[in-house]
């Protein structure tokens, strides 16, 4: 078991109105983690390009304990949480930490690996799931497609007619 860990400058343009981290910098930290752990794991851009998959998040959920202001130095680590058995669905748990440990907030994040021409979800490369098996947690759950059905949103389509009273 290992945590990957990726270190951030908070930047002024990260901060929002309350003048700390805004929601969408932790969503961007997240992602910016992920593609860092891939890139250093040789599971960069152009491998995934090559391999033809790419990653694809279906759902984040956040919780957030101290504030994180302009200035500061924050690490956010980066854990498999949960994985099918063939690795197909995949669940990042991303914990942001100050430089002296303190906990501030954690993200869960779920994701499949799709077919890029197919846009479906598929099992990807053996080396992918050398490197996830590698920094699972050690109470890492299998998950299987079911698991999906149980994620708390599920698309409402509308009458497309409401929006015409909008113009």
């Amino acid at each position: 078991m290992s945590v990957y860990y990726h270190q951030f400058e908070v930047r002024w343009s990260d901060i929002d109105a309350n003048r700390h981290l805004g929601n969408s910098s932790y969503v961007d930290y997240c992602s910016q983690t992920r593609m860092a752990f891939l890139t250093k794991n040789k599971i960069g851009l152009t491998q995934l390009n090559r391999w033809g998959v790419g990653p694809v998040m279906l759902h984040e959920r956040f919780s957030f304990f101290k504030e994180i202001y302009a200035d500061q130095t924050v690490f956010v680590g980066l854990e498999v949480a949960a994985i099918s058995e063939d690795g197909s669905i995949y669940q990042f748990v991303h914990k942001f930490y100050l430089p002296d440990g303190t906990h501030c907030a954690t993200a869960e994040a779920t994701g499949v690996w799709i077919d890029i021409m197919l846009r479906k979800i598929t099992t990807p490369p053996e080396d992918i799931g050398l490197v996830m098996n590698e920094f699972k947690t050690k109470d890492a759950k299998i998950i299987t497609r079911d698991y999906l059905k149980t994620l708390p949103f599920r698309p409402e389509n509308v009458d497309a007619s409401v929006f015409s009273t909008l113009k």
